[in-house]
């Protein structure tokens, strides 16, 4: 049964099938498939579809109003560890060495990694040098955000002054060839560790410190799944994120 709402939408946008195709990364005959066929896409795909029309996604395809099935466990998740603690810090070195194309590391210290291993930054600019991308965004110590997370956890103003320890930390890593060393003032739901394909994501709990919250290991199997929600908000920060200069 035709899609018609779609067909409207599509219409009055201006919108052909390759058009929309482009937009969403999908085969214009899938576009054609869900106008002509009444098709419904990944949710994920249906999504952005819905964003780039100015649609309600449940007004074009009512069916993902239902809700899908729990799955036991994502295909995606690698291990679930019960706090960071748990995670030796070889395991993060090891993950780190074998990337070729992208590292990111989003936190907002994290200074046990040089503690743990001093020679972290000798490994990332030996990545870089191989060709990675290095993107690292630690806190900024003076922003509203770092702040308010120093007093959730009880730590008062020591994470402000792990913000700086890790800026200097990373500091000589600056105007490296490859590495950008950025300082956010997000509010961190999570710390991402990212390796390629692999993540580790550090859950944030409110009156937690982070090592001793849980961390999910994932792998990345396809488009649109936990590995690419994650990577997605890498971005989102990193725009939003303070380049640091030479000096």
């Amino acid at each position: 049964m035709p899609n018609e709402r779609l067909r409207a939408a599509m219409a009055a946008g201006g919108w052909t099938y390759a058009s929309l195709a482009h937009k969403v990364e999908v085969d214009p005959k899938s576009v054609e498939r869900w106008v002509n066929l009444g098709r419904t896409p990944r949710r994920s795909t249906a999504v952005a579809a819905a964003e780039m029309l100015g649609e309600d996604v449940h007004a074009l395809w009512p069916v993902l109003r239902q809700a899908r099935p729990a799955r036991a466990v994502s295909p995606e998740l690698v291990a679930l560890y019960d706090q960071r603690a748990d995670i030796p810090v070889s395991a993060i070195v090891d993950m780190l060495k074998q990337a070729r194309e992208r590292i990111d590391v989003l936190v907002y210290a994290a200074v046990f990694l040089h503690e743990a291993y001093p020679r972290l930054n000798d490994l990332l600019q030996e990545r870089a040098a191989e060709g990675c991308t290095v993107r690292i965004a630690v806190g900024d110590s003076e922003s509203t955000n770092v702040r308010q997370r120093g007093e959730e956890e009880r730590f008062g103003h020591g994470i402000e002054s792990r913000c700086r320890l890790a800026l200097m930390h990373y500091r000589p890593l600056v105007g490296a060839p490859g590495i950008e060393v950025r300082t956010h003032a997000t509010t961190l739901y999570n710390s991402i560790y990212r390796a390629d394909d692999e993540a580790l994501v550090n859950a944030h709990v409110w009156g937690v410190n982070a090592y001793g919250a849980p961390v999910w290991h994932l792998r990345r199997s396809g488009k649109g799944g936990m590995f690419d929600t994650y990577a997605e908000s890498f971005d989102a920060v990193w725009e939003t994120a303070t380049p640091v200069r030479e000096g």
